[in-house]
């Protein structure tokens, strides 16, 4: 996160705390970012531990350039291919796996990548800018009731149907290629307002999902993410986003029981499928001060699970 134009990592402390960490361990940090977390992991390795870090942004990637030091790789990938970027760094069994999902403020804060609607700027929106269209490429050719499913299920917004209707008419006008033109299309459409919140904030949020497939992304990623952890390893991950944070829960919580099984089998006790993941505490928030200090970290949730 970013405040005032200084990085602030969300839950820092408590998130490298999670992870337990074994000073000779090998650990992936798979949300980069700014390098807050990596950069602490890599304080609290000794000499033989070894972090692979990965994130899909040529910013973030550009940034880690600055992280010179023998134990630390990073690569360019989507969190969501932890497993081929392990493969990639060469390795078979972690310790542990740190998640920050989401947006970064960096990519809110820097006009040009068509985030926000606080800046007039080309409507991209994508993490990976190498990759995949645009925000404005999928606006142009997205059909009313696809344009609605998105809106409604992602940003959670009640009049996405009418948002996209008024998106299509509008298109045939001129295309839409600017963050200016959608904000202005979606305030002109929502009646209601919620206190302290732009109308365009939730429609801004549920197109970013979308084109970054960030929700599918952590889908795949975390039963990759079980299945490199060591015996023991930790899986952290802080979301942002009540949708995030569900998957998170339900995977973590699917993980932690046996296997349902008919009853009546006649299987002794040690014959029966065991849980993969032990929870460790409860879910985690930021303290008051962090939210004081950081206002963007006051929806951050953190779970912490360990592979049995």
């Amino acid at each position: 996160m970013t405040t005032g134009g200084t990085h602030v990592t969300v839950l820092l402390e408590e998130a490298v705390e999670s992870l337990a960490i074994k000073a000779d361990g090998i650990y992936m940090d798979g949300t980069f970012g700014r390098g807050g977390h990596s950069r602490l992991i890599l304080s609290k390795l000794g000499k033989n531990g070894r972090l692979v870090a990965v994130d899909r942004d040529l910013h973030a990637i550009a940034a880690g350039a600055a992280i010179k030091d023998s134990r630390f790789q990073l690569i360019h990938r989507a969190f969501g291919d932890i497993a081929e970027a392990a493969h990639e760094a060469g390795l078979q069994a972690v310790d542990g796996i740190l998640f920050d999902v989401g947006v970064s403020s960096p990519q809110i804060d820097d006009g040009e990548r068509g985030f926000s609607f606080r800046h007039d700027a080309p409507l991209d929106m994508r993490m990976d800018v190498t990759q995949g269209e645009t925000a404005a490429e999928w606006l142009a050719r997205a059909e009313i009731r696809d344009i609605t499913e998105v809106i409604r299920n992602y940003g959670e917004e009640r009049f996405a149907f009418q948002i996209a209707k008024k998106v299509v008419a509008a298109r045939v006008e001129q295309p839409i290629v600017t963050t200016g033109q959608f904000a202005a299309i979606v305030r002109e459409t929502v009646r209601t307002r919620e206190p302290g919140q732009d109308p365009a904030t939730r429609s801004f949020q549920a197109l970013r999902i979308h084109i970054n497939q960030e929700l599918r992304q952590l889908e795949v990623a975390l039963p990759q993410a079980l299945e490199l952890l060591k015996p023991g390893g930790r899986l952290v991950v802080i979301s942002f986003h009540s949708l995030e944070d569900r998957i998170v829960k339900n995977f973590m919580r699917n993980e932690s029981v046996a296997d349902d099984m008919p009853k009546g089998l006649p299987l002794r006790a040690d014959q029966l499928p065991k849980p993969k993941l032990r929870l460790v505490g409860k879910q985690i928030k930021p303290s008051v001060a962090e939210i004081r200090a950081n206002p963007r970290a006051r929806s951050a949730v953190m779970r912490v699970a360990e592979k049995l």
